[in-house]
C-alpha cells in the first residue's frame, strides 16, 4: 500500500492567528472517519495509544467490501521531533495481498525495509534528524498548523526520501459530533497528485483528509467522533 498522507510559503496573518497557541499534546485518542476509497464507502479509524518507554503507536485502518488497508507506526517524542522507530503496512485489494515492515534505527541512523518490497527499496537509507514517515506526518500537520509552525517535512518511507512542503489555502467550517468547527485548509500537489488536509486548533489529527489522483478523488476521509 502507498503512504496514504505523506517550500510552504504562507502569508504573515494566516500565521499570525496560530502564533500563540501551544503545541498540542500528545494524548491517546480514537478517532473515527467517514471514508470513501477507490469510490466505494469504507469506515476508517485512527488511534492513538501509549507504549511503555516513551513510546507511541499510531494505526489507520480502512476498510470496504473491496479492500481492506491498515498502517501503524511505533514512534517517540525526541525533543520536539515525532520520530519513528518501526511501521508495519498491510493492504488486501481483493485477492491481492502486500505486507511491508520498516525499522528505523536511529543509532545507526539508517533505515531499512522487509516484506513485500522490491529489492531496490530495502535501504539503508541515510536517516536525518527530523525523518518522519507517511503516517506520522498527519499528527505533524495537526500539531504545528495550530502552533503557527512552517510545514516542511522530509518523508522517509517505502524505500526512500522525498521532501514535503504543505501550504496554507484558506478556511472551512465543518461539523465533527454534531458542533461546527473552524478549519484551516492545507494542500501539497505533486504533479498530478494532491493531498489536501482539513486542520482544527484543538484536534490531534486532521478533520479531514483527501487525495486526489489526476483530477479525481482516490481516498476521503471525513473524522466522525473523537474520543
Amino acid at each position: 500500500m502507498k503512504p496514504i498522507f505523506r517550500n510552504l510559503s504562507v502569508a504573515a496573518i494566516a500565521l499570525a492567528a496560530f502564533a500563540s497557541l501551544p503545541a498540542l499534546a500528545m494524548q491517546p485518542f480514537t478517532a473515527n472517519y467517514r471514508a470513501s476509497y477507490m469510490g466505494m464507502q469504507a469506515s476508517g479509524t485512527m488511534t492513538l495509544a501509549s507504549e511503555a518507554g516513551n513510546r507511541w503507536r499510531y494505526s489507520l485502518q480502512i476498510k470496504n467490501p473491496m479492500a481492506d488497508l491498515s498502517q501503524s507506526t511505533v514512534f517517540e517524542e525526541h525533543g520536539d521531533a515525532l520520530r519513528p522507530l518501526s511501521s508495519h503496512d498491510r493492504s488486501v485489494l481483493l485477492i491481492k495481498r502486500k505486507q511491508v515492515d520498516a525499522s528505523y534505527d536511529w543509532n545507526r541512523k539508517q533505515a531499512t525495509w522487509s516484506g513485500d518490497v522490491k529489492p531496490e527499496r530495502r535501504g539503508p537509507v541515510r536517516l536525518q534528524n527530523g525523518d518522519m514517515d507517511a503516517l506520522l506526518i498527519n499528527l505533524a500537520i495537526a500539531r504545528d498548523v495550530a502552533a503557527g509552525q512552517p510545514l516542511n517535512y522530509r518523508m522517509v518511507d517505502d524505500g526512500r526520501t522525498k521532501a514535503l512542503s504543505y501550504r496554507v489555502v484558506g478556511k472551512e467550517n465543518m461539523t465533527v459530533d454534531g458542533k461546527t468547527v473552524e478549519t484551516t485548509k492545507v494542500s501539497r500537489v505533486d504533479g498530478d497528485k494532491e493531498q489536501i488536509a482539513w486542520i482544527a486548533a484543538d484536534m490531534p489529527v486532521p478533520v479531514r483528509l483527501l487525495q486526489r489522483e489526476g483530477g479525481k478523488d482516490a481516498l476521503d476521509l471525513t473524522i466522525q467522533s473523537l474520543n
